[in-house]
């Protein structure tokens, strides 16, 4: 059955021709596709262009920059992606893994679940060439010095050159998106020292030490970073697997909340307290804007062939635009390619296996 299609036209004078489009799944999300289609009108007005799949009577009409199609199953919360990702592809995400995969989209934005956006770019938008496994790198919302961590959920398993592929990753994330020309990059460990951690983690700071000795390469190696690095501000990207940083993660999150609850109950306990928050208020706004986890827009799936971005289900139509912006930016600024190369001038890329290079060599005449 073919997908109904609704476009609008381009606004007077626009360039159609300056944004890279971004497909965007609207499934999943927490307070459904509609805000999802809402933040991605947002977005269009700052001059993006959005292909929307989800379903079509709650997405509105289109609007200059945005093309509809109807795509209502959904498969955010499917307990085995993988599976789901093949036997539905007409579900939302597939599509709009595949229009980038083909070309009509140049990044993609899931409002879903996580595990429906790696199944289904790996399937339709494929690994890059050399890429061990997909990580996903979240700047997180720390007042001061962003901080990245990947990965924070990709992948609950790493080896020795997931975790050096992890580091060139953000590395080349952070010099693009932030503007770092020389990112400083820890390892996550339980201790600074280099002996301390698990053996993998032992292993990995022996082989990023070796890569990273000159002036001359892509980042510093710090060495290993304790959980205190996430909030300090004193590298730029913390690199650990997906299961600890995903645990980091939410535990950063749950104490920000939380904080953020005593705040405010603490401002509302007394007349005297009121009078003092009412006083703060400028200031408690700033600080709320600096930790609010939606101006970063969510995380970045690196390793596929074009560019991921993963925002929470939870996030308003606020967040949703930003996690657009950011995928529309991380396209035109082609982190991917920018990614590779890095890789590729630190000889941490896969080799092919042999009989698959052997398999390239012209026949014997």
């Amino acid at each position: 059955m073919c997908a109904r299609v609704r476009a609008a036209g381009a606004g007077a004078g626009e360039d159609d021709s300056a944004a890279p489009p971004v497909a965007v799944d609207c499934n999943g999300a927490d307070l459904g596709p509609r805000e999802v289609a809402a933040g991605a009108r947002v977005a269009a007005e700052q001059g993006a262009r959005v292909l929307l799949f989800g379903p079509v009577e709650e997405l509105g009409a289109p609007a200059p920059g945005i093309t509809i199609v109807d795509a209502p199953l959904s498969i955010a919360k499917s307990a085995d992606p993988a599976s789901a990702v093949r036997a539905s592809p007409q579900a939302s995400i597939v599509q709009a893994a595949r229009a980038v995969a083909d070309g009509r989209a140049q990044a993609l934005v899931c409002a879903g679940g996580t595990g429906a956006a790696l199944a289904a770019g790996l399937f339709n938008i494929k690994r890059t060439r050399g890429i061990y496994r997909p990580a996903l790198a979240l700047p997180l919302p720390v007042p001061g010095r962003t901080v990245t961590l990947l990965d924070v959920g990709a992948s609950a398993e790493a080896r020795r050159e997931h975790l050096v592929q992890f580091a060139f990753m953000g590395a080349a994330l952070v010099r693009t998106v932030f503007g770092v020309s020389r990112p400083r990059v820890g390892l996550l460990s339980n201790g600074e020292e280099a002996a301390r951690g698990s053996p993998l983690v032992v292993e990995v700071h022996a082989e990023l030490q070796a890569r990273t000795r000159t002036p001359l390469e892509a980042f510093e190696f710090v060495g290993n970073v304790e959980g205190d690095a996430l909030v300090a501000g004193r590298v730029d990207v913390v690199v650990t697997d997906g299961f600890t940083g995903n645990v980091a993660l939410k535990a950063m999150e749950g104490v920000s909340q939380t904080m953020l609850s005593a705040i405010r109950d603490a401002a509302m306990s007394s007349p005297r307290a009121k009078l003092g928050g009412a006083l703060l208020r400028g200031a408690l706004g700033g600080f709320r804007t600096q930790i609010d986890p939606e101006g970063q827009g969510g995380a970045y799936l690196l390793g596929l062939r074009r560019l991921g971005v993963v925002p929470h289900g939870r996030f308003t139509r606020r967040g949703f635009a930003q996690a657009i912006l950011r995928a529309e930016r991380g396209a035109r600024e082609d982190i991917v390619g920018q990614t590779q190369r890095a890789l590729a001038q630190a000889g941490a890329l896969r080799e092919a296996p042999l009989s698959a290079s052997l398999a390239s060599l012209p026949p014997r005449e």
